[in-house]
C-alpha cells in the first residue's frame, strides 16, 4: 500500500471537470485508489462520492493506493493531478 498526500493548489478545488479527470485516469489503473479529507474519504473511481467530499483549494488530501502495480499507478496518479492543475 502506498499512501500519497498533496495539497489542492486550484483555487476552485476539485469540482465536476477535474474530478471527471481524475476519475477517468484512477479507472484505467491496476490498483484501487481512495482519496480521504480528515473527515471523509471515498473511491477515487466514483466522480459523484469524490465531489462529495467537498475539496475545496488549499485543503491537504491523501490518496491510497493499493495493488500490484501501485507503485506505477501512485506515479500515474500524481503525474495526472500534476497535468489537470490541482497540485
Amino acid at each position: 500500500m502506498k499512501q500519497l498526500e498533496f495539497t489542492i493548489t486550484d483555487p476552485l478545488g476539485i469540482h465536476a471537470r477535474p474530478a471527471g479527470q481524475l476519475c477517468k485516469a484512477v479507472g484505467s489503473m491496476g490498483s484501487s485508489v481512495k482519496i480521504a479529507t480528515d473527515a471523509k474519504e471515498a473511491d477515487a473511481r466514483r466522480m459523484m462520492a469524490v465531489m462529495g467530499l467537498g475539496i475545496k483549494g488549499g485543503m491537504t488530501v491523501k490518496f491510497t493506493v493499493d495493488g500490484a502495480s501501485e507503485e506505477e499507478d501512485a506515479q500515474k496518479l500524481e503525474a495526472t493531478l500534476r497535468e489537470i492543475g490541482l497540485i
